[in-house]
């Protein structure tokens, strides 16, 4: 854009401050800010009218409405790839365009099997036939509806293996280290692991390398059954029959189509062959129920299973192998199907080309009202109330971009597709990428780039908890204290001016933004203890979210007023609110942790990370260079700022385009397409974040000569973000002149 149009649209916008407005009252459950010091990145002046946009955005989400969108999306299967997906995409295209807003659908299509033959049957010392399917329940009439999946794991291979069982506890890397120190091998064997730890992706990948000819996956009641509660339907926790669904695609090598690697899976784009994909995994695998998973593991003998590998079943758990033997049969049709993702738009009046996008997929396995509709109806309240003030005259200076992504269950399939399709557009224009999916109840739960730390903190302070009325902020931060460990920890929590977010690593649509565009993200959701009780079952059900969840849809409201307040502020804000001093030190504490670990695990020559830290202390002190500079930015005079507008809009693409510089286009080691050098995705841990990954995973694996070229690219891409906080920081010196 040239810089006299972005002039142009800048005194229009600015000459809207002079414009009153008529703003409601509203209750303190919509409004916590008062008319002081503004938000970081907005001037004084601007304030009181941001502030009446705010008020009025925050009174609009209404409890009732989310429950009328997750009744209506909830009311029968929609899986990805089938009839109910497009369904639930036409519902919410027909939404988004009677609010007035600008929207459509983007198709792609991916490899999406579905499995024609599943069977699981001991076959010695006794024979018992699995069920491998959930009974419905009188009590919720979703539970019988037609269209339903079959329980399960997508991307498992076709195979028909007989062999002796072995029992391999959560089916982790330190799960298979003990079996070692047992004398337990696996090679051959069918091993059956519970869910829990880490990603039923990697339990099937490290199956798979240990030599194991198929892998069963159940829940055990002691993480997720009675040993929790009460059992649906009379409480929230997973049933006897009740089977967590999910993709065993090897998501940290890449996730989206698998025949597609970096670029589009669109109609008649050019394909792998399936003996080419990397992501796909080589043996046979299905999940079970603890009712199915019972009579296998009660006819295992051999060595009796350490007492942490004890679950919650009526018997000793052994680990064998043997005398049981089974047999697992699969066999899927590997078929491609369409993914249908819904685009909206509303355009920035002031920097058009600078966007800000929010997503939420709305696929399922099922009804799916936990996982993910709790998420798409909060973004869909988010889409009606910014499109009621924009009938009202509102009109954000940045564009903002709200999507419902498909495929997300299969493994990230339309948000990965539609950003490999729109790379070079996003890498120019993206200022940030909001994420939701599952949500309930409780404490608010924020991760995401830590540039965005201040951010999710002031507007988590703003915004008032709808059960205590206490800020979310608060809320959690007491959450966090009445959890510590130790007493240690609990004094570093209250003693922190702001409420440390996590580290993104993957598991939902944030991560092609993140970890392949080196986008800056933000994640929200409400969790409590009993929120993964019938995840991915037939359970998950609108009688079951309205029994046992958010009932009263008051936190889908917050969650929308948390969204749609974080899409203003970053829509709004005259300078965008980054902040690199909480970067800085996060990445400090990165760098001493993995030195600490390197000395657990009793390395003779530590790696030598002082370039690493060189490169975070200039990047500190532009930080705070850029902090001190930007504290006198808000008492400016918008008439200064309106004249120096072009200005202004270059230091804004200095600030957002910080993340792209942690990106590199060698990737992390034998997975390129994770470009981002500070989070990822574990190659063993599925979604557990690894943080300065290239190197904390070579230290780990011992893999001592890929560690310091890898401290060569991540010091040199935290010295490239220092320059460009510094190149900030003088600008902003020379436009406060």
């Amino acid at each position: 854009m040239k810089h006299s149009m972005v002039a142009r649209r800048a005194s229009r916008w600015l000459g809207g401050l002079a414009i009153g407005m008529v703003v409601g009252i509203l209750s303190t459950t919509h409004m916590a800010r008062s008319e002081s010091a503004p938000p970081r990145g907005f001037l004084s002046g601007e304030w009181p009218t941001g502030l009446d946009w705010e008020n009025r955005y925050r009174s609009l989400p209404l409890a009732e409405n989310i429950r009328e969108y997750m009744r209506v999306i909830s009311e029968e299967p929609h899986h990805a790839g089938g009839p109910g997906s497009r369904r639930v995409a036409e519902y919410v295209l027909s939404q988004l365009t009677a609010w007035g807003l600008t929207a459509w659908i983007e198709e792609f299509e991916a490899l999406m099997p579905v499995p024609v033959e599943r069977a699981v049957e001991l076959v010695e010392p006794e024979t018992y036939t699995a069920r491998l399917e959930e009974p419905p329940l009188v009590e919720d009439k979703d539970s019988s509806d037609e269209n339903q999946l079959p329980t399960f794991s997508a991307y498992a291979a076709d195979g028909d293996v007989t062999a002796p069982l072995v029992y391999v506890n959560y089916g982790g890397p330190r799960d298979y280290q003990k079996l070692r120190e047992m004398g337990v091998d696996v090679r051959g064997k069918i091993v059956i692991a519970r869910y829990g730890q880490t990603w039923r992706g990697i339990k099937a990948k490290l199956a798979a390398e240990h030599g194991a000819v198929a892998c069963l996956l159940y829940s055990d009641p002691e993480d997720d059954g009675y040993r929790q509660g009460d059992v649906y339907p009379d409480g929230p926790f997973r049933p006897w029959h009740g089977v967590q669904r999910g993709s065993v695609i090897d998501m940290p090598v890449h996730p989206g189509d698998p025949l597609t690697p970096g670029w589009a899976a669109e109609r008649g784009a050019p394909r792998l062959d399936r003996t080419e994909a990397k992501t796909l995994v080589s043996i046979p695998v299905q999940p079970l129920s603890y009712a199915d998973a019972m009579p296998l593991l009660e006819n295992l003998r051999g060595t009796v299973a350490p007492r942490e590998w004890q679950g919650a079943l009526p018997m000793t758990y052994h680990v064998g192998p043997g005398p049981a033997r089974v047999r697992v049969k699969l066999a899927f049709d590997w078929k491609t199907r369409p993914i249908y993702n819904v685009l909206a738009r509303i355009e920035g009046r002031v920097f058009p080309n600078q966007w800000i996008l929010y997503g939420n997929h709305h696929d399922s396995w099922v009804n799916g009202a936990a996982d993910p509709t709790s998420g798409t109806a909060a973004l869909l309240e988010t889409a009606r109330s910014l499109a009621k003030l924009v009938d009202e005259g509102w009109r954000p200076k940045r564009t903002i971009v709200l999507a419902s992504w498909d495929g997300e269950e299969w493994g990230l399939m339309g948000s990965t597709e539609w950003a490999e399709k729109h790379a070079a557009e996003l890498t120019e224009k993206a200022v940030a990428y909001i994420n939701t999916d599952t949500s309930g109840k409780g404490w608010i739960s924020m991760s995401g780039t830590h540039s965005l730390q201040a951010l999710a903190n002031e507007v988590t302070k703003d915004i008032l908890d709808p059960r205590s009325g206490k800020s979310l902020r608060e809320e959690a931060r007491e959450r966090r204290i009445e959890q510590a460990r130790n007493s240690d920890e609990r004094e570093k929590i209250e003693l922190q001016e702001t409420l440390s977010i996590g580290a993104l690593g993957s598991g939902s649509d944030y991560t092609p933004f993140l970890n392949h565009l080196a986008i800056a993200s933000l994640h929200f959701a409400f969790t409590d203890e009993s929120s993964a009780g019938v995840y991915h079952s037939t359970y998950d059900s609108f009688h079951w979210y309205t029994h046992f969840s958010d009932s009263t849809f008051e936190y889908g409201a917050t969650l929308s007023r948390v969204t749609g307040t974080t899409l203003l502020r970053l829509a709004d804000a005259t300078l965008l609110p980054f902040d690199f001093t909480d970067y800085a030190s996060v990445l400090a504490r990165y760098v001493d942790e993995i030195e600490e670990t390197s000395k657990e695990m009793g390395h003779a020559s530590p790696p030598d990370l002082s370039p690493v830290r060189a490169a975070i202390t200039a990047f500190h002190e532009a930080s705070e260079s850029y902090e001190e500079k930007l504290g006198r930015f808000a008492g400016a005079e918008p008439s200064s700022i309106e004249a120096r507008w072009d200005e202004i809009a270059e230091l804004n693409r200095l600030l957002y385009t910080t993340e792209r510089l942690l990106g590199h286009e060698r990737g992390l080691p034998d997975r390129e397409w994770y470009r981002h050098q500070i989070y990822a995705p574990g190659y063993y841990t599925g979604y557990g974040v690894k943080t300065l990954p290239g190197i904390r995973e070579s230290v780990e694996q011992g893999a001592t000569d890929r560690i310091q070229p890898y401290v060569a690219i991540v010091s040199a891409s935290i010295h490239d973000l220092a320059r460009r906080v510094d190149d900030a920081q003088k600008l902003l010196a020379s436009i406060l002149e």
